[in-house]
């Protein structure tokens, strides 16, 4: 199947290059791109109270809010569909509000359906993903207490004995209620007046909440990706929420003529808040597909069998992902001119914003993606627990390898990660409004990054020591990151815990040192960790991918990293791997690795 839908882009990509007429124009855009004109009606929600996603959606009716495989959704039919849904799950559950439910949904419009459906009736919604192993979903749903579990046809065979073991209620949910939030030929999807039908929302009681019920109230619980640690369900308001999405909007300019492509997973926020709720808040479309496929997504981006006025202008990825469609590229389209010119033409011109996140993006990676597309990443960094807190600007100088600026409604400060907790020495602090540098110390200044703000999540569930932990006493998130501030911009150089290596009284960056190794034309992937070394406290080990039918030693490698680090950062230890383990947003689990392929060592 993948290698026919790869045949059948390139033969649609080889004949609109050979039937576009005159010439190809380039356009060596920063940022901007063409679509940028059309995002000037900047929605400001309200920065009183909290509006939920759900009841935004009233103000856009009829129009089409998401696509997916099998067709289109209005805004309305989600509306109505959810509510219906929000009904059943209210008498189940005896009219209690601020039950945890848990749902196991595909990316499609079920998905949204079930979210809504649970914040309609005061609930809080725990997603969860199918590529997660039965044994993690069971800790999810026994560390989360969830009361109710929904899921499709597909996937309960995985769910059925888990809930039957706990004796949580599991709900088979049917295609009816998505059948009915679709828009087939043109029509009202449900098939009524969705405006007049609000009008009397105060007839369903406490099913539909007053506005005061969000101001307070938790939304939903975000697993932590565990890559440090054992998961930890983060409790997100439904102000937490509203402020990420508020900062988001502002920032990148969405607006209702927006249209985006989501192939991420929806159990982690960047997937859920960035890439979902953002274009639902704001009256704009999702496309979506079930999952992350090379050939789907560069039809996508190329619009190929797509109306002009159906194509998308937006997307976000991870860097694996980015990193795939490069090589998806380099096998379909390199060897062609004209295919090459259409593509770079295309994705310059027609689609205004793509941004990369959840892992650092390495400067490989950013610069062939500029080439092929004309399109440099927006890169932006983010945590479960946050949100994004900062970004390269939309419109301006995007700097590989940093992640810009604070967000709009967020703080934040670079501490001394020697001083103590209760007094910490700040080094910079900044806000949407610029940083500035506080201590003495001269750039660049490096230390732990600290946020604040109404993004920030409230609690980790029922562990009240480790929420304490990572606050501080004036009410300062610790991230744990080591961040660098210089020339006004902020730079992750990894987790304090993983990726700093401390080696001959120099700390490493490891996800500095990984960018250089995929610099090598012959490696495809590559993680670094610090391995105990009785001279020098710890040394650099490198675990890399190699292209297919190329091969490396330590010393080739070396010869390679010392054009570009300091010999105490040059790796002393390579190890070639087939693959690289990485969870569904790219990142490696370092303590995993080390554990496998170094069990002899830890970090």
């Amino acid at each position: 199947m993948g290698s026919l839908l790869r045949r059948n882009l390139y033969l649609t990509a080889c004949n609109i290059a050979r039937n576009h007429n005159g010439p190809l124009t380039f356009r060596r855009l920063q940022q901007t791109h063409a679509a940028l004109s059309s995002v000037n009606e900047t929605h400001q929600p309200p920065n009183n109270g909290v509006i939920p996603v759900f009841k935004n959606a009233i103000k856009y009716g009829d129009k089409t809010a998401l696509r997916d495989l099998q067709g289109d959704y209005t805004y309305r039919g989600l509306f109505l569909s959810s509510r219906q849904f929000a009904v059943e799950l209210s008498t189940l559950l005896g009219g209690l509000h601020q039950e945890r439910i848990a749902f196991l949904m595909p990316n499609d419009a079920r998905y949204v359906i079930v979210q809504w459906a649970c914040w309609m009736s005061g609930q809080i919604a725990v997603p969860l993903n199918v590529s997660s192993p039965s044994t993690v979903l069971e800790y999810y749903l026994k560390d989360s207490g969830a009361r109710v579990v929904i899921t499709t046809t597909e996937n309960s065979p995985i769910l059925e004995p888990i809930c039957s073991k706990s004796k949580i209620r599991l709900i088979v949910l049917d295609d009816a209620l998505r059948i009915l939030a679709m828009k087939p030929d043109g029509k009202t999807a449900n098939n009524k007046n969705l405006k007049n039908d609000y009008d009397d929302l105060e007839d369903f009681g406490e099913l539909l909440l007053k506005d005061e019920f969000y101001n307070n109230s938790d939304a939903m619980f975000v697993y932590t990706s565990g890559t440090t640690g054992p998961p930890k369900g983060v409790v997100m308001t439904h102000r937490n929420l509203q402020s990420q999405m508020n900062a988001l909007i502002t920032a990148w300019k969405w607006s209702e003529k927006d249209v985006i492509l989501h192939t991420l997973p929806l159990n982690h926020i960047h997937g859920i808040v960035n890439v979902l709720m953002c274009p639902l808040y704001v009256g704009a479309r999702c496309v979506m597909l079930p999952k992350f496929e090379t050939s789907s997504v560069w039809s996508q981006l190329l619009a190929v069998n797509v109306p002009n006025t159906e194509r998308i202008n937006m997307y976000m990825a991870v860097p694996t992902i980015y990193m795939k469609l490069i090589q998806e590229y380099e096998q379909l389209f390199s060897k062609n001119p004209k295919i090459r010119e259409y593509v770079h033409t295309v994705c310059s011109t027609k689609i205004r914003l793509m941004v990369s996140g959840s892992a650092p993006l390495p400067k490989p990676i950013f610069d062939k993606w500029e080439e092929i597309t004309g399109h440099r990443l927006l890169e932006r960094y983010g945590m479960t627990e946050t949100g994004m807190v900062l970004s390269n600007p939309l419109e301006g100088q995007r700097i590989p390898g940093t992640v810009g600026t604070p967000l709009p409604g967020v703080q934040v400060r670079i501490t001394n990660p020697k001083s103590p907790d209760n007094t910490p020495e700040v080094l910079v602090q900044g806000d949407y409004q610029g940083s500035k540098i506080i201590s003495k110390s001269k750039p660049p200044i490096n230390g732990e990054l600290q946020v604040k703000g109404e993004s920030v999540f409230r609690e980790y569930w029922n562990r009240p020591e480790a929420t304490n932990k990572v606050f501080t006493r004036d009410k300062w998130f610790k991230t744990g990151d080591t961040i660098k501030y210089e020339n006004g911009v902020y730079s992750i150089l990894g987790r304090s815990s993983v990726d700093i290596i401390k080696s001959g009284g120099y700390k490493v960056s490891a996800l500095q040192v990984e960018t250089v190794i995929l610099g090598h034309p012959d490696i495809i992937d590559c993680a670094v960790v610090g391995l105990p070394d009785i001279t020098w406290g710890q040394k650099v080990a490198a675990v890399a991918v190699t292209r297919e039918g190329k091969e490396i030693v330590l010393s080739q490698l070396r010869d390679f990293a010392k054009q570009s680090l300091p010999s105490y950062a040059v790796p002393t230890v390579l190890k070639i791997v087939d693959k690289i383990p990485k969870n569904s947003l790219g990142k490696v689990n370092k303590p995993n690795l080390l554990a496998a392929l170094f069990p002899e060592n830890k970090i």
